[in-house]
């Protein structure tokens, strides 16, 4: 077997064979294609975001501006939420918690610290954070879609053996032989898409500010919550793998209070759009009538 073959990427099922980069070199600076794919998801997601802001009630000044905000608290917690739960890596050399070049980050961290780091900017620029948490999740299933190529990349987060049609196969060098997985890079990937088909579709309907980000929160918590139990590679809490469990438990919350909020009136009024667009205002005192003659 040849040094090359070592790389390849095999789809059977699909008749396709890969050996995909995971650097390319440009004089002395060493590109990761993990790197590029991620930033390119999020330029995608930003100016998916910037287009329909206006449909959301926000300007795309505030959108560029909460990126810069959100990002350092995604990265810092994302790697936060890798290294607690893979401490014994660290624990005899703390500063290397700070390498993050070389690996070790958690989607489900970054995703926890883009909510935080959302919620503060939104506070402190006094914009309501409901409407912003929409019109982010969106960017988010671009960005997670994305993304996951970068892990297809660097012949990460796969799943456990299989013989599907779907199946990868890689070498393994701790068998000298090529072995076939879930490509659960692939799963997350298509099931993120999908969702943001869906939500894109749902989100000219909404009746309330929130209701888009509850419906990211529940889809990519199901798929998540199922995918997740096919990788190798998951972080563990004693017997638990901690996403999986973050996943469901979501999943559920969201899925609760989606059911909830489809119980109640909803004035259309309230919704950011309408308080702020020149077009909408002249439409919500229609939009309110309606809403008053429902509810009697």
């Amino acid at each position: 077997m040849t040094a090359l073959s070592y790389t390849l990427i095999s789809f059977p099922g699909l008749g396709l064979e890969l050996d995909p980069p995971s650097t390319i070199q440009l004089g002395p600076l060493t590109i990761h294609f993990y790197g590029l794919i991620i930033a390119v998801g999020m330029l995608l997601a930003v100016l998916y975001a910037s287009k329909r802001s206006k449909e959301f009630g926000l300007k795309e000044d505030d959108l560029i501006d909460g990126v810069l905000w959100v990002t350092p608290f995604a990265i810092i917690c994302a790697r936060l939420y890798y290294c607690i739960f893979e401490w014994d890596q660290y624990a005899s050399n703390p500063i290397s918690i700070l390498y993050i070049w070389n690996g070790g980050l958690a989607i489900y961290g970054g995703v926890l610290g883009a909510v935080i780091g959302l919620s503060v900017f939104c506070k402190v620029r006094k914009i309501k954070a409901t409407a912003m948490m929409d019109i982010v999740s969106l960017g988010l299933l671009i960005g997670q879609s994305v993304g996951r190529w970068g892990n297809f990349m660097n012949r990460e987060a796969f799943g456990a053996p299989t013989d599907s049609f779907l199946r990868m196969g890689l070498y393994n060098t701790a068998t000298g032989a090529v072995e076939y997985y879930h490509p659960t890079f692939l799963y997350e990937s298509l099931w993120n898409f999908v969702g943001f088909l869906l939500l894109h579709f749902l989100s000219k309907k909404r009746k309330y500010d929130g209701q888009v980000a509850l419906g990211y929160v529940a889809w990519y918590g199901l798929g998540r919550a199922f995918i997740e139990g096919l990788r190798m590679d998951s972080l563990y809490w004693g017997p638990f793998r901690v996403s999986q469990v973050l996943a469901g438990v979501s999943c559920v919350a969201a899925v609760a209070v989606l059911l909830w909020q489809g119980f109640r009136p909803h004035d259309p009024t309230k919704m950011l759009v309408n308080q702020v667009s020149p077009e909408k205002s002249q439409e919500a005192p229609k939009a309110e009538d309606e809403f008053h003659e429902n509810e009697g």
